[in-house]
């Protein structure tokens, strides 16, 4: 882990690990409200090719309510983004941004407990892969 995501390799393919991740993330409450296909958008937009990348925007409904009636502009910092991207063959790498240390730019301590209850089930996401 680094000081701004948490992260696990797997040994999955791509594809099933892209499905893993939204069936835990399921599981912790999250749906996934945006998808950002990056292979696709580069060859797209630039004609380049690029390793399998997704970036999921995951929301917890009940969370980001709580959120949001804390502060408002806190919906900037909304959703919760987690990529899943294609290592080599038959290896796959899923990472969330650290809820604590992106709702920490707040500087409000009072959102850090909800902050600690997404990272936690952040971990429980990336611990059952």
């Amino acid at each position: 882990m680094s000081d701004y995501k948490l992260k696990k390799t797997v040994d999955l393919p791509f594809d099933e690990a892209d499905a893993r991740v939204r069936e835990r993330l399921q599981e912790e409450g999250f749906g996934v409200l945006t998808e950002i296909d990056v292979k696709e958008t580069l060859k797209k937009k630039l004609d380049v090719d690029f390793r399998r990348y997704r970036i999921l925007g995951a929301c917890n409904p009940p969370l980001a309510h709580q959120a949001l009636s804390a502060e408002t502009d806190i919906g900037l910092l909304l959703p919760c983004n987690v990529i899943v991207y294609e290592e080599d063959e038959g290896r796959s790498v899923v990472a969330a941004l650290d809820p604590v240390t992106q709702l920490g730019v707040t500087g409000r301590d009072d959102i850090r407990p909800l902050a600690e209850e997404v990272r936690g089930r952040m971990e429980r996401v990336l611990a059952a892969l």
